[in-house]
């Protein structure tokens, strides 16, 4: 059997999981919710990076992304951020729409399947 390596376990999801190669991370929400579209999804993507780091992949490597936001007259203010972090020519296959989130500061997640 292959090996399922679990970051940061709890009882109901993982921080990441990583399985034969792949990375399957969390829906990743900012540290700070006081802060606009544009600084969450900041703080997200920095979140993203250190946990993809953690892991051994980039992203560079990113096959997948769904994206959630409260409103989706936010996507502008995203895609202004993601564009900037994604690498020339890396963008990834991506849903985003509109949800109502767990907590109504939230205003964006973001939720990644990279390979190694």
């Amino acid at each position: 059997m292959s090996k399922i390596l679990r970051t940061e376990p709890n009882q109901i999801l993982s921080k990441a999981v990583e399985y034969h190669g792949f990375v399957f991370t969390q829906g990743m929400v900012a540290r700070d919710l006081t802060k606009d579209a544009k600084g969450q999804t900041q703080d997200i993507l920095e979140q993203l990076d250190a946990l993809l780091e953690e892991h051994g992949t980039d992203k560079t490597r990113i096959l997948q992304a769904q994206i959630w936001l409260k409103d989706i007259n936010d996507r502008t203010a995203l895609n202004e951020v993601w564009s900037a972090w994604l690498p020339e020519n890396g963008a990834p296959a991506r849903a985003c729409v509109q949800a109502v989130m767990a907590d109504p500061k939230m205003l964006v997640e973001i939720m990644l399947v990279t390979t190694k």
